[in-house]
């Protein structure tokens, strides 16, 4: 055997990242290797904060240092030694950018090779691909232009160049017009220092109110007497130029200002408050200009075999595929090559159902994910290591297989494939399996088991235990309360749908992954009052957000302190007068070395507990804040149950985060480093404070463990006995066995979906079987019923 063939593993040795306690493990090379664990074991940080990480590094580390200097740096992972790394692509589920224009085709490269079609084959010829693009704007330029060569310039004059593109001037390329309801803007019955202005963060009190005074406008008389000069200066003023008590200043009309800074945002990256504002304020409708196609007239007037470029956009990928295969061109034979591959890999992923205009930011954690994949399954690259976080997420068991099959296709092209998952089909289809725990936090980051997929199933950890479990149909169901009408449901591919959801009952919207479910739920239920809706959008918040903040525990905790010390709750706060000045509550001090990594220390002088010392010195039941915050779930839970540390707004607070099983979470922790499925989690603990009738969740399982399912499902049980009924959009068949009643969508994706297929118990469904999702409910309860 040669020397080169002896690197046959990536060996990790005293890996400490996070929870980690020193793990040293050998993973095959060229085989698929599956991570499990419950949520919260270390998976994560072993195989992506370690692992991927410094595979990362490394590559950075090749470029030169001015290079590195335009790269994010990153630091080396706690860990002692790594060998036998290779190039590591990570394949996870951040949703993709929340950038309005970004759709599907932008995203993937479809819409560029699409421009360069139309620009060689359409007719009437428009001109290059950028004439094709939403994103660019048409520009006429008239004058002189000055060319620099050998030493000499050259004046040329200029008459209307004309600078094609794509761009509609009428919607700026977004599809979309608005118009802003003046009343929501301002309070005509008040004057601009009596804070007639209702639009977030425009406070008269700081610079602002200088700026409008600066601009000579009337400060106390009410908006109602303005002129109409004055009221056009506040609504639309240009950017103008002021000097203000000796500082240059820039005023620019209300307008305009929320145009610029609110409504060229995704909504869903607005902060509530200013999302709420802007749901008040602005109404959207499709551009009449271009019908919401984004694109001039002259680019919509471009054919090629009688459709334009937005008709190819609107198409199912499916059918485009099926189009641009008819399509027969010698002249551009290599480009339709590789759009025909591009557009039959959404297909083979499980993707056909979306079209190449749908925004980028609509899509679920498990489609992007997909859509991210696509770039690699035609790749030439071999011999480097891909790493997945939990890619059936999003998946109905219909398409798991298919999901399962590309995983093994990348693996047999000599690639070695990490995958953090959950899912017993996907442990199946393993070669290696590296089982963490025992528990979660500080209870796990310890290697339980490695080795073969049975190996697993003997070895009594508790994956082991559960990996064949089945939950079996309820005997009995509940009995509605009364229904949720939708009638005429038209968003997306539903097809003018009418059906009764039941109330007071737990009720699952099933159906294959892009059969209209979300679309049925979020466009017919989210909305109406009374509704919570917990789904798996990102939590907003920084390194210093933490579950005691995100949850408003922290609140009580505070105003409990100050009580007991007699002093202000503000000196309880990190981020405000009880902040250690050094780090300013961080907790750790970054140094910066140009393009270098930048070097995060524990503080010193509070030894990152955050807080000054005085502080510190103050106590509630024995415990001074830093320890309060460093606490799990569990102990606070009984910390504040009674004695002279009882703080009831802050154990109900605590009970709802170990009923949804975030009990092993300290209540410090930063919410940058929590598990998707820990997020979505903490949020459903978060609304669970408020007064709702009826709780929308979108699959509350995901990043679930099978064991921690079981402890979903009491909860969604407890919370329906409660009177509140729970809705769920869920392809994990044991929420399915457990609901009350069943909604199932299809019969496929896209436009073969967006109808309602079944209506009834699952055991009815179970016994009929005609669906996709009866099928695989079918065989799933049946596993549990055999010998």
């Amino acid at each position: 055997m040669s020397e080169a063939d002896r690197h046959d593993v990536i060996r990790v040795q005293g890996a400490r990242e996070n929870n980690l306690k020193d793990v040293s493990i050998e993973l095959p090379k060229r085989r698929l290797t599956v991570f499990t664990g419950v949520s919260g074991s270390g998976k994560s940080s072993l195989v992506f904060g370690t692992v991927a990480a410094e595979s990362q590094r490394l590559i950075n580390e090749t470029y030169s240092a001015f290079v590195q200097g335009f790269m994010p740096s990153l630091a080396r992972p706690e860990v002692d030694r790594l060998e036998g790394l290779t190039t590591a692509i990570i394949v996870d589920q951040e949703r993709m950018g929340a950038n309005p224009r970004s759709t599907v085709g932008t995203a993937t490269d479809a819409n560029a090779m699409l421009r360069i079609l139309f620009s060689r084959l359409g007719d009437p010829h428009v001109g290059p691909p950028t004439a094709f693009s939403f994103n660019v704007p048409t520009r006429v330029a008239s004058g002189v232009m000055s060319t620099e060569k050998g030493g000499r310039t050259e004046k040329n004059v200029v008459r209307k160049a004309v600078y094609l593109g794509g761009m509609c001037p009428r919607c700026e390329g977004m599809g979309q017009v608005n118009d802003i309801d003046r009343s929501a803007l301002y309070d005509e019955t008040k004057s601009l220092r009596e804070g007639a202005l209702t639009v977030p963060g425009y406070s008269m009190d700081g610079w602002y109110g200088r700026l409008f005074e600066g601009m000579g406008l009337p400060m106390d008389r009410p908006i109602a007497s303005f002129t109409a000069t004055q009221l056009d200066t506040m609504l639309f003023a240009p950017p103008t130029k002021i000097k203000v008590e000796g500082v240059n200043l820039t005023f620019e009309g209300i307008i305009p200002r929320i145009q610029k800074s609110m409504l060229s945002k995704d909504p869903e990256a607005m902060q509530p408050h200013v999302r709420r504002f802007v749901e008040r304020a602005v109404t959207f409708q499709t551009c009449p200009d271009c019908g919401g196609t984004r694109l001039g007239p002259e680019v919509l007037a471009s054919r090629i075999a009688g459709k334009n470029i937005a008709d190819l956009c609107a198409m199912q990928i499916s059918d485009l595929a099926e189009w641009v295969r008819a399509l027969e061109q010698p002249s551009v034979a290599p480009l339709l090559a590789g759009l025909q591959h591009l557009l039959d890999s959404f297909t083979t992923i499980g993707l056909g159902y979306l079209s190449l205009d749908r925004p980028a930011g609509s899509l679920s954690g498990g489609e992007a994910q997909r859509t991210k994949m696509i770039r690699h399954l035609g790749s030439a690259l071999t011999d480097v290591t891909y790493v997945f976080d939990e890619p059936t997420i999003g998946l109905h068991p219909h398409d798991i297989q298919r999901m399962n099959d590309l995983l093994l296709r990348l693996r047999d092209k000599g690639n070695t494939v990490l995958v953090v998952e959950h899912k017993p089909e996907t442990i199946a289809i393993a070669d290696h399996v590296v089982d963490l725990g025992p528990g979660a936090g500080s209870a796990g980051g310890e290697v339980c088991f490695e080795g073969p997929v049975e190996g697993l199933r003997g070895s009594g950890t508790v994956t082991g235990r559960h990996l064949d479990d089945r939950a079996r149909l309820k005997d009995t169901v509940r009995t509605p309360t009364g229904v949720l009408e939708v009638r005429g449901a038209s968003t997306h591919n539903l097809r003018d749908v009418d059906v009764d959801l039941p109330l007071g009952v737990l009720c699952a919207v099933t159906g294959v992954a892009g059969s209209g479910k979300s679309s049925l739920v979020m466009g017919s239920v989210a909305r109406r009052d009374g509704v919570v809706v917990v789904d798996q959008g990102a939590i907003k918040g920084s390194r210093r957000s933490n579950p005691a903040t995100y949850t408003g525990l922290l609140e009580p905790i505070r105003k409990a302190f100050a009580k007991a010390n007699g002093v202000k709750p503000a000196l309880f706060s990190s981020n405000s007068e009880g902040a250690c000045p050094t780090c300013n509550g961080a907790g750790v001090v970054y140094t910066e070395l140009g393009v270098m990594a930048t070097v995060e220390s524990t503080c010193e002088d509070c030894e990152g507990r955050r807080f000054q010392a005085e502080v510190l010195e103050y106590a509630l039941g024995g415990r001074n804040i830093a320890e309060v915050l460093s606490m799990p779930v569990t102990e606070a839970e009984a910390f504040f149950a009674g004695g002279e540390s009882r703080v009831p707004a802050a154990h109900a607070v605590l009970q709802r985060l170990a009923d949804v099983g975030l009990g092993y979470l300290t209540l410090g922790q930063p919410l940058t480093t929590l598990s998707g499925g820990e997020r979505q989690r903490l949020k459903l603990a978060a609304r669970m404070g408020e007064h709702a009738e009826v709780y929308v969740l979108d699959e509350p399982t995901t990043g679930l463990h099978l064991a921690d399912v079981e402890q979903l499902l009491g909860l969604l049980d407890r919370l329906v006995d409660t009177g509140t009924s729970v809705l769920v959009i869920e392809h994990h068949q044991a929420v399915m066995a457990h609901a009350d009643w069943i909604v199932d969508l299809g019969p496929g994706a896209g436009h073969d979906g967006g109808q309602v297929v079944f209506e009834g118990t699952p055991a009815e469904l179970v016994e009929r079987r005609h669906t996709l999702t009866g099928e695989h409910l079918a065989a799933y309860v049946g596993a549990s019923t055999s010998p």
